[in-house]
């Protein structure tokens, strides 16, 4: 899970990158995002709609996955910016982590806001 200091609080902070940021699409993931110059922490909050997929259960479990791999991504942000992934595809929760991984690098570097040469061990340590 990602820092408290990480995240979206209310609202009208999500509405505004909702309205002014950029957008970056895949066929199951949309990225939204804005440079946020009053801030000095990224700011990312992961949308998976009711329409999309109906379990809560499902839901959270997308939702930790994403905030888990964006949490060891945070130090590589280019600037300081408000993220807003979104997840359009019921068919997310079937992919496994390096092809999540994948999609979502690919659009965070299409996007500019991770240099396309930091490459990080995205998976846990096994011992």
């Amino acid at each position: 899970m990602i820092p408290f200091s990480n995240r979206f609080h209310g609202h009208s902070s999500l509405n505004y990158v909702y309205k002014n940021g950029q957008a970056v699409r895949n066929r199951s993931v949309t990225i939204k995002y804005v440079a946020n110059k009053h801030r000095d922490k990224s700011r990312i909050a992961v949308v998976i709609s009711k329409k999309t997929l109906k379990s809560a259960v499902r839901r959270n479990l997308i939702r930790r996955r994403i905030y888990e791999y964006v949490r060891l991504k945070i130090p590589d942000l280019k600037a300081v910016y408000d993220i807003a992934i979104i997840v359009t595809s019921s068919d997310f929760i079937n992919l496994s982590h390096t092809e999540m991984s994948q999609q979502i690098d690919q659009l965070f570097f299409s996007a500019r806001i991770i240099p396309k040469n930091k490459s990080i061990k995205t998976t846990p340590k096994e011992s």
